[in-house]
């Protein structure tokens, strides 16, 4: 049905192979040792051994056709060059582009890109290849990147390459600071899967790749940029605990950790704490039960009885006392949100709402809703009752919904927990409220989830007004010009998807991505994270030290 859902079932089904492997190679312990090359790598200076979760590991390898750098984690692709990369500021930078330009109807865009890049095999980058690329992850099914606004990529010379656009969309330089550029004369279906078949043009090369337990990356001798001062990243997929038990032994440089094992902290590391724009959050579906929607081949349940009134969606906003999962669950490694995106450019200030319980019972009461007895709300024989789903291999996303469920019981809101895998966890999203989490350094997230067609918009949410907002601001001259049309979106006075307007959504947190971290090892400044707590904070692992 849509880019975005195609994107998690692919995720989740890639995982689930993953797992298999690391299973296969592990024993199914639980507890992964460190492997050789990390064993050997460690108290190297030249060399990083850094654990990341195993749903971090590309279940179609370092392809970027698939989903490597882009699709549901964004993050620098290391082995591939990019036409436009960002900095700690997010401001645009050209990596093989050296100027490029949009015409003034926002239908093409034209880049000059360098003339001086080789392939890792000796060939040279030109524009045929960047063309090649584009055009390929548009044609391509299984393709994760969101690329339905672009119609194609010409090469009008070497050096030159034409995007034609199906629409206009000014925030594409933020998809193609993600999109690696392949080599099409050696593009294959194996592309990513072996270092033979995985040729870029990158600041590393890819050394060796066991599925299920580690990748490493090597410095390419014949990068045209800064040569990288960490020339060797050994990279181990991991479960929390055994990313602990690295650290605890000392085996890893960097490991992964969440909120609820910070205050574990191993000797000799200490937690490097990453902002991000990562949220955390609750889709409310804002229509009423019976409906269903056609996704990926599969009839989906869609709709829900309780929050399908305006007045619970407002409610629940109001009853969300967001400091507390800061305090409660994420240890303080975190900062409240209120809508994805919080705190950028293009957020409105009307999508906050103040913990007020008291005004939040007064909002349903004035809606009909009475309580009984059980101290629950309810309405011409409905419940004020809902499942929330999280995930049980999650312990961040557990401890919000339990802290949720607290919270709602406090305002007259009765929440049923269940916990199950996230591939179980699609067949319920466009009916029940799932703690998800979402957050890129772009505005596009708010067109995913909050206009009609949007590919995630699991809530069924459909205003007119706000339809109309998103696509002028898509199609405004600039980005910077759109930011007003973006926040028009979130609430123009009188409509809007902010919790005082249609309340689709309630939006309670921004995850720090944390941390274990060897001393003296210098890890070079981070720009926020989108989601995907893994790869972006290897985005400059070329520029990381150790401390004499």
């Amino acid at each position: 049905m849509t880019t975005l859902w195609k994107t998690a079932r692919m995720w989740l089904a890639g995982m689930c192979m993953a797992a298999v492997m690391a299973c296969a190679l592990s024993g199914c312990s639980g507890q992964q040792a460190p492997s050789d090359a990390a064993t050997d790598a460690a108290g190297d200076t030249s060399q990083v051994v850094v654990a990341l979760s195993t749903e971090a590991e590309p279940a179609a390898g370092f392809n970027p056709i698939i989903n490597w750098g882009s699709g549901e984690h964004m993050h620098e692709p290391l082995l591939q060059s990019t036409l436009i990369t960002t900095d700690a500021d997010l401001n645009f930078h050209n990596d093989l582009a050296t100027d490029y330009g949009v015409s003034d109807d926002g239908m093409t865009w034209t880049f000059h890109i360098r003339d001086d890049v080789k392939f890792t095999d000796g060939e040279p980058l030109t524009a045929a290849d960047v063309a090649f690329t584009i055009n390929k992850i548009i044609e391509s099914p299984n393709a994760e990147t969101d690329l339905s606004m672009v119609h194609g990529a010409e090469a009008t010379d070497a050096t030159t390459v034409v995007i034609t656009m199906a629409r206009p969309y000014n925030a594409l330089l933020y998809e193609l600071a993600v999109v690696g550029i392949v080599p099409e004369h050696a593009y294959t279906d194996a592309y990513g899967t072996t270092p033979e078949a995985t040729i870029g043009s990158g600041r590393y090369m890819l050394e060796q790749w066991d599925q299920g337990q580690q990748a490493i990356f090597t410095a390419n001798p014949d990068y045209y940029g800064e040569a990288p001062k960490i020339k060797r990243v050994v990279v181990l997929f991991m479960e929390e605990d055994a990313a602990l038990a690295a650290a605890a032994s000392g085996d890893v440089d960097l490991a992964f950790t969440s909120a609820t094992l910070a205050n574990s902290t191993p000797a000799g590391y200490s937690i490097l704490a990453c902002k991000s724009v990562d949220s955390r959050g609750l889709a409310l579906p804002v229509q009423t039960s019976g409906a269903e929607v056609n996704a990926d081949d599969a009839v989906y349940p869609a709709g829900n009885d309780v929050t399908c009134h305006k007045e619970i969606r407002q409610a629940i906003n109001m009853g969300v006392d967001r400091q507390r999962f800061i305090d409660n669950v994420l240890n303080g490694y975190g900062t409240v949100a209120y809508s994805v995106g919080t705190g950028m450019p293009w957020y409105s200030d009307d999508m906050e709402v103040a913990y007020d319980p008291e005004a939040a019972q007064k909002l349903l009461e004035d809606a009909g809703w009475a309580k009984g007895e059980d101290g629950i709300y309810a309405k011409d024989g409905t419940l004020a009752s809902i499942d929330v789903i999280y995930s049980t291999t999650d312990s961040v996303r557990e401890g919000i919904a339990r802290e949720f469920a607290n919270q709602m019981a406090e305002i007259g809101i009765q929440v049923n927990l269940k916990g199950m895998s996230m591939s179980e966890a699609m067949a319920y999203a466009y009916s029940t409220p799932v703690v998800w989490g979402f957050g890129s350094n772009a505005p596009f997230e708010i067109e995913s989830l909050y206009s009609l067609g949007g590919s995630f918009n699991v809530a069924l949410y459909d205003n007119g007004k706000v339809n109309e907002y998103i696509a002028d601001a898509l199609a405004a001259p600039t980005l910077e010009e759109s930011f007003d049309l973006w926040k028009k979106a979130q609430w123009d006075g009188e409509t809007g998807f902010a919790p005082k307007g249609d309340a689709p959504w309630v939006w309670i947190a921004n995850v720090d991505h944390l941390f274990f971290q060897k001393d003296g090892l210098q890890v070079a400044e981070q720009k926020p994270q989108p989601h995907g707590h893994g790869w972006s904070v290897l985005n400059n692992v070329d520029q990381w030290s150790w401390s004499e």
